[in-house]
C-alpha cells in the first residue's frame, strides 16, 4: 500500500470564528466528518444556533465603520499577507482537501491554486474598485462616482469545492470594504477553518471575517436577519431557487446564486480525439462528478456525415470514450497513482446506485456498470464508484434530464448540430456547454447561438479563471452580478456626486 502523508492526526473539535474568537458552539446538534475513502473520523462539527449568527452579524456589523474606513491600499496588504499564507501551507490544505471531500490530490492542488488566485486578484482592489469622473458635464459643474461598501454579507459554501468556492466572493468581499459571515458545508468544513486561521495569522481585523458553522438555521438566520445586505450562493437550483434567490427578494437583499447543471459536451465528425476523449475523462470524471461543471450528456453529431459513416463515427466515440472510463484508477485520493476518489459519502453512493438503476429501468444501455467496484487499493467500499457509461440516452429520461452529480456519463446522438443545439435548449440548466471540432464556422456558430453561460471550444471543464465572472444562464444561476471579478460591482454601491463651486 502507498504511503500516504496526512496532515490531520487527531479528531479535530470544530468551533465558529466569531469576532475574531474562536468559541465553541452552544448546538447540543453535532456531525462526524468522516473521510469518505477510509472511514476514518475527522471532525466534530457543530449544528449551530440561529442566536450564533445573530451575534456573528452583531460583531461583523460593529466593525464595518472601522474596516470600511480603512484604505483600500491597507485593506490590500492583509490580502497579500493573507496570499502569502496560503502559498506557504499550500500543500497541507491541499491534502486536508482530500481527506475532507476525498477528490484526488492533483484536483485538490489545482482547487488551492484557483482559491489563492481569487485571493490574488482580489489584492488588485485599488485600481479594481476605482469610480469614474467627468469635468464641465455643465458650465462649472463636475460629475463623479465612487464605488463604496455596503456592509455585511453573507456567504453559503458548497460541499464538492470546500476551499475554493467561499473565496469566489471573499476576498472581493472584505478587499471592498465590507465584512463578511462564512458557512461552510458541514460534510467539510475544515477547510474553511484553516482559512479563517490564515487571515486571523495575517492580521485581518476581528469582526470582518467570520465563519459559522450550521445548517438550515443558519442559513435562514442569514437570509431573514436585516443586518445582512446580501448572500452568495453556491448549491443546487431547488435550494438556490425557491430558498435563497425567493427570500433574499423578500428581504430586499442582493444575491447570487449559482445552481445547478446539466452540462452537454458535443464531439463533431472532425473533432480531435487524442484530445478529445482525454478532456472528456476529466470533464465527466474528475472529482468524481461531483461538479457544476462536470460533463453529463455526450452529444455525439453527425454534420455533414451519410447514415453509415456516422454509425462508424457513433461506434469509434463510444468504444474510445468507454475504453479510457474503464482503465480509471480508483481509490483514495492521496495514493498519487489514483485518477478518481470516493463521493463524498455513502449517502450520496447509495443515491447514485438508484440512479444508475433508474437509467436501466428506463431504457437506456449501461455499457460500463459503475456499482462493480474496481480500487487500486483496499479501502472500504462505502462511498466509491467506479465510472459508469450509458448509451442510446435521450434527452427526456431522468438519467439525461437531471443533474446526477455523480461519476455517471450518458452519450446520445444528433445528426447534426441545430439538432444538437436543440438538445441542450430543450434542457432547463444553462450552466456549461462544450464543442470538440477544428470547424471554425461550426465553433462560431455555437458561441453565438448557445443558451449558455460558460461556453468551450476544444475544453472539457469550461473553468473561468478568477478575473473573469463564472456565468450561467436559465435554472443554473439566479441573481444580476456573477462571481469571481464581477463580485466588485456586487460587493459595491454607487454614489454619484454632481458638484459645483460658486
Amino acid at each position: 500500500m502507498a504511503i500516504l502523508e496526512e496532515p490531520i492526526k487527531q479528531v479535530l473539535t470544530i468551533k465558529n470564528y466569531i469576532g475574531g474568537e474562536w468559541v465553541e458552539s452552544k448546538s447540543e446538534k453535532i456531525l462526524d466528518v468522516v473521510n469518505p475513502a477510509t472511514q476514518k473520523l475527522l471532525a466534530k462539527v457543530p449544528v449551530s444556533t440561529r442566536e450564533e449568527i445573530d451575534e456573528a452579524v452583531k460583531v461583523a456589523r460593529e466593525a464595518f465603520p472601522m474596516w470600511r474606513n480603512t484604505t483600500p491600499v491597507a485593506r490590500a496588504r492583509y490580502l497579500f499577507r493573507l496570499k502569502e499564507l496560503m502559498e506557504e501551507r499550500f500543500e497541507e490544505l491541499s491534502r486536508i482537501q482530500t481527506m475532507e471531500h476525498g477528490k484526488t490530490i492533483d484536483e485538490s492542488r489545482g482547487e488551492t491554486r484557483r482559491g489563492i488566485e481569487m485571493v490574488e486578484v482580489a489584492t488588485g482592489i485599488p485600481s479594481l474598485m476605482q469610480g469614474q469622473l467627468l469635468e464641465d458635464i455643465a458650465v462649472g459643474i463636475d460629475e463623479f462616482a465612487y464605488r463604496q461598501p455596503i456592509g455585511v454579507f453573507g456567504i453559503i459554501g458548497p460541499f464538492n469545492f470546500p476551499f475554493m468556492v467561499p473565496l469566489w466572493f471573499a476576498p472581493f468581499a472584505v478587499a471592498c470594504g465590507n465584512c463578511i459571515v462564512v458557512k461552510p458545508s458541514s460534510e467539510d468544513p475544515i477547510s474553511q477553518t484553516k482559512i479563517a486561521e490564515l487571515s486571523e495569522e495575517a492580521g485581518i481585523p476581528p469582526g470582518v471575517w467570520n465563519v459559522v458553522n450550521g445548517g438550515r438555521d443558519v442559513v435562514t438566520g442569514m437570509l431573514e436577519h436585516p443586518g445582512i445586505n446580501g448572500i452568495c450562493f453556491v448549491g443546487s437550483t431547488p435550494t438556490g431557487r425557491d430558498v435563497i434567490y425567493k427570500k433574499c427578494g423578500e428581504t430586499g437583499k442582493r444575491v447570487i446564486a449559482q445552481c445547478g447543471a446539466k452540462n452537454f459536451l458535443l464531439v463533431m465528425p472532425d473533432a480531435v480525439l487524442d484530445g478529445t476523449i482525454p478532456a472528456c475523462m476529466t470533464s465527466f470524471f474528475g472529482n468524481t462528478g461531483q461538479r457544476c461543471l462536470s460533463g453529463a450528456n455526450l452529444v455525439i453529431v453527425g454534420e455533414g456525415l451519410k447514415e453509415h459513416e456516422f454509425n462508424a463515427f457513433y461506434d469509434k466515440i463510444v468504444n474510445a470514450f468507454v475504453k479510457a472510463a474503464s482503465e480509471i484508477r480508483v481509490g483514495y485520493g492521496l495514493d498519487e497513482r489514483v485518477q478518481m476518489g470516493p463521493l463524498r459519502d455513502k449517502e450520496k453512493k447509495q443515491r447514485l446506485v438508484g440512479v444508475i438503476q433508474k437509467g436501466v429501468d428506463e431504457g437506456a444501455k449501461l455499457v460500463l456498470d459503475g456499482r462493480n467496484i474496481k480500487l487500486i487499493e483496499k479501502w472500504p467500499h462505502d462511498a466509491f464508484l467506479n465510472p459508469a457509461v450509458f448509451t442510446e440516452v435521450a434527452p427526456d429520461m431522468y438519467i439525461g434530464r437531471e443533474e446526477l452529480f455523480g461519476p455517471i456519463a450518458n452519450i446520445m446522438r444528433a445528426k447534426t448540430l441545430d439538432e444538437a443545439l436543440e438538445i441542450i435548449h430543450n434542457n432547463p440548466y444553462g450552466n456549461s456547454t462544450a464543442i470538440f471540432t477544428q470547424n471554425g464556422k461550426w465553433a462560431r456558430k455555437f458561441i453565438h447561438d448557445v443558451k449558455v453561460g460558460n461556453v468551450g471550444i476544444n475544453i472539457g471543464i469550461v473553468a473561468p479563471m478568477a478575473f473573469f465572472p463564472f456565468a450561467g444562464m436559465k435554472q443554473s444561476f439566479y441573481g444580476v452580478l456573477h462571481g469571481q471579478k464581477e463580485s466588485i460591482d456586487f460587493f459595491t454601491d454607487r454614489k454619484v456626486v454632481i458638484q459645483r463651486w460658486f
